[in-house]
């Protein structure tokens, strides 16, 4: 008979009841994950009865620390600033009446070089040359003397939807200043704008701090549905979502100090209830030339204009009338649009300038020749900005109202010619063709119209003006 030692028996045991364990979880699966939970809910029971016991935080006992914190050397610390590099930066604008002199000073800049550097310089001198509203920034080290200077101003001939902008920076270089002049890209910031008319257009768009380019647009783009000259109500309501050119991150502006624009690319007027809208899209497969549209896909532009000018008043129709001249009655070939001199004109469509100059009592005068026998007068101009043979776009600047040749006052007179037999204009701009979006972008256009549409949502729900990249 072998003795086994109580150690030897323990380990028996353990085997034993191991074994047994194995053998009632393969015949008990169930019973033994009701076990387990039962068990699991028990101990979460005990937890919750016994947490609240715990003592309350606020009763634990606090202890302050106090540690006196030794500062730097005051002198050591001033070595160090006084060896640091500093760089001051200061901007304005150029205004008329500044010289160099009041620049600088104007700017916190005391340098005589640059002062006269400025005076002396073709290139430098670029500066306070021209339209006044430049941006100038700059930098300055410990000395005084100006390290930088960075002027941004629109390119010579800009226009609406220029791409570039022209950057004069002048530098010091081992003691000596170099200027030189560059044009860089100007970058399109998207914005959004909204508000309410209470007595004329232009003046809810300056309290939503909308630029004037900007409110044209619109009318351009409605123009065919809102008359607003005689349809506008108080109470009418506008959002946009337009874009405005930047030189560097900062807005630009012209000589008047309005902003440079880029284009409107949607709206909605809602006006006396009814609920217009439009967005910009250009379709890349026919050439990207793009046009207005409304979110249903019809679009805003036709082949021509309604009118020559942006805002005016039509102050002799198309038909029978005085001559205001002649003092008898004749057939009035156009339609005359009262105007303040200087007005600009716009080609109502595209085409060539078949003539641009002097003919008898038009006075200067531009005429354009449109597809399909088609062509547009434009006469009594003060000034003319295109030449024969020169190809244009609809909307592009012939030249300024004036009151040349055989005119009364300052006015444009329009005509509309087909065939070679004038027409009424305003009938002819009614009647023309409308642009169509070719049946493969559909889709595409679809789903920019929604994603302009809640854009414009957004834009409605703002008060004044936001921005955002896009």
């Amino acid at each position: 008979m072998i003795e086994l030692s109580p150690l030897d028996s323990l380990d028996r045991a353990v085997a034993a009841s191991a074994s047994s364990a194995a053998r009632f979880v393969r015949r008990h699966p169930r019973s033994l994950t009701t076990t387990v939970v039962a068990l699991l809910a028990g101990f979460a029971a005990t937890a919750f009865g016994i947490a609240p016991l715990a003592p309350d935080a606020a009763d634990l006992p606090r202890r302050l620390v106090v540690e006196a914190v030794q500062p730097a050397d005051i002198d050591a610390q001033l070595e160090m600033l006084a060896e640091h590099e500093l760089s001051l930066y200061r901007g304005d604008l150029t205004r008329r009446s500044d010289t160099a002199d009041s620049l600088l000073r104007r700017l916190n800049a005391d340098d005589a070089e640059l002062a006269q550097f400025l005076r002396r310089d073709p290139t430098a001198r670029k500066l306070l040359d021209g339209r006044p509203g430049k941006m100038v920034q700059v930098r300055t080290g410990s000395s005084g003397l100006v390290d930088e200077l960075v002027a941004r101003f629109p390119a010579d001939g800009a226009q609406q939807f220029s791409t570039h902008f022209t950057r004069l920076r002048i530098d010091r270089v081992d003691g000596a200043l170099r200027a030189h002049l560059e044009a860089a890209p100007l970058e399109p910031q998207v914005r959004l704008g909204s508000g309410t008319v209470n007595s004329s257009l232009f003046a809810a768009t300056d309290e939503s701090r909308i630029p004037d380019a900007i409110a044209t647009q619109m009318v351009e783009m409605f123009s065919a549905e809102i008359d607003f000259h005689r349809e506008l109500r108080k109470g009418d309501r506008f959002t946009v979502i337009y874009e405005t050119l930047t030189a560097d991150g900062e807005p630009i502006t012209w000589g008047s100090g309005s902003e440079m624009t880029g284009r409107v690319l949607a709206a909605e007027f809602v006006n006396n209830g009814r609920t217009h809208s439009a967005l910009w899209y250009a379709d890349k497969a026919a050439g990207g030339k793009g046009a207005y549209f409304g979110f249903d896909g019809q679009s805003k532009r036709r082949a021509f204009l309604g009118s020559p000018l942006a805002f005016s008043r039509v102050t002799s129709a198309f038909g029978m009338r005085m001559h205001p001249m002649m003092q008898t009655w004749r057939a009035h070939q156009g339609v005359d649009y009262g105007a303040p001199l200087g007005t600009p004109v716009r080609s109502v469509g595209d085409g060539v300038v078949d003539l641009a100059g002097w003919q008898n009592g038009y006075g200067n005068v531009v005429q354009i020749r449109h597809s399909n026998d088609r062509a547009t007068i434009y006469a009594h101009l003060s000034r003319i900005d295109v030449r024969k043979g020169q190809r244009i776009e609809q909307g592009a600047l012939l030249g300024t109202v004036g009151a040349t040749g055989w005119a009364t006052g300052p006015h444009l007179h329009f005509e509309f010619k087909v065939g070679g037999q004038q027409q009424n204009p305003l009938a002819m701009a009614k009647a023309s063709e409308a642009l169509t979006i070719a049946p493969a972008a559909k889709a595409e256009f679809a789903r920019m119209a929604a994603q302009t549409s809640t854009q414009l949502q957004a834009a409605a729900s703002t008060a004044g003006r936001a921005s955002f990249s896009e």
